[in-house]
C-alpha cells in the first residue's frame, strides 16, 4: 500500500501492495485526491465484505431525508446514520445493533490519511469510529450537501469502488458554485479535513459500465466513507 501501510496487523488482509497512483490534481487546503490507491485485489476484498454487511444484522436501506427515500443506499458499521444523527441501534429499520468497525478498518483509514497527506503522523490520533458504506445503481445521485453530524471535525476518509462517478467538492458556505468536479474512479481515495472538513459536495452522476474488470462489482459503485464521529456509548 503507498506510503505507510497498516501496522500491527491482527488479521490477514491483502492492503500491502506498492502503487503508483495517477497524478493527483489541485484541491482546496484539506482535501486530498489519490488516483488508484487501492489495487484490484484490495477492491475485491472489500467488494466481498460489502456483500457481508449488506445482509446485516441490519441489512442495506434507503435512508429517508425529509421524507423522501435517497437513491443511494446505505449500510453502516459502528453508528449506523440516519438523517441527521447517529445511533448504536437502526430504530429506523428493525432495531437491530450495526455491526462494529473492524479492528482492519481503523489501521486502513490510518494508512490512507497518511498517503493521502504526505504526514507521518497525521493519523497519530486518527481513529474512526463509523463507516457509511453507500452503493449507487446507475442513477443513483447524492445531493451537495455536508457531513456535520458528526461532533468530531476529524477528516473523512473516502474510498470508491466500481463504476467511475462525477464527484463535486465545493466550498463551506453554500451548495452552489465555487465548486470543482473530478472523477472518482474504482481504487481512488479522497480525503477532506481541516478547512475543507465542511465543504459541500455530491454525486451529480455515476457513468455506467467504467468499472474495471476484475474489481469485484459488475456495475454500481461502492463508496466507503470513514469517519470519527464524537459520540461516547
Amino acid at each position: 500500500m503507498a506510503a505507510a501501510g497498516p501496522a500491527d496487523r491482527l488479521v490477514t488482509t491483502p492492503f500491502d501492495d506498492a502503487l503508483v497512483p495517477r497524478p493527483r490534481q489541485e484541491l482546496p487546503e484539506g482535501a486530498h485526491h489519490v488516483p488508484s490507491w487501492l489495487t484490484l485485489e484490495q477492491q475485491r476484498w472489500l467488494v466481498a465484505r460489502f456483500h457481508e454487511w449488506a445482509t446485516g444484522p441490519v441489512p442495506i436501506r434507503a435512508a429517508r431525508v425529509r421524507g423522501h427515500e435517497m437513491s443511494v443506499r446505505t449500510v453502516c458499521l459502528g453508528w449506523h446514520w440516519r438523517p441527521y444523527e447517529y445511533s448504536r441501534t437502526a430504530v429506523d429499520v428493525n432495531g437491530e445493533r450495526v455491526l462494529d468497525v473492524p479492528d482492519w478498518m481503523v489501521r486502513l483509514g490510518r494508512a490512507a490519511l497518511v498517503a493521502a497527506t504526505g504526514d507521518v503522523h497525521a493519523a497519530d490520533d486518527y481513529t474512526p469510529d463509523t463507516a457509511l458504506v453507500n452503493f449507487y445503481e446507475d442513477t443513483a445521485r447524492m445531493g451537495m450537501h455536508q457531513d456535520k453530524d458528526e461532533r468530531s471535525r476529524a477528516p473523512v476518509v473516502s474510498l470508491s469502488i466500481g463504476d467511475t462517478c462525477l464527484f463535486r467538492f465545493g466550498n463551506t458556505e453554500t451548495r452552489t458554485k465555487p465548486y470543482r468536479d473530478l472523477d472518482l474512479a474504482s481504487g481512488d481515495l479522497f480525503v477532506f479535513g481541516g478547512p475543507s472538513r465542511l465543504a459541500y459536495h455530491g454525486v451529480p452522476k455515476v457513468h455506467p459500465g467504467t468499472a474495471p474488470s476484475g474489481c469485484g462489482l459488475d456495475a454500481g459503485r461502492i463508496n466507503i466513507t470513514l469517519r470519527v464521529t464524537g459520540l461516547d456509548g
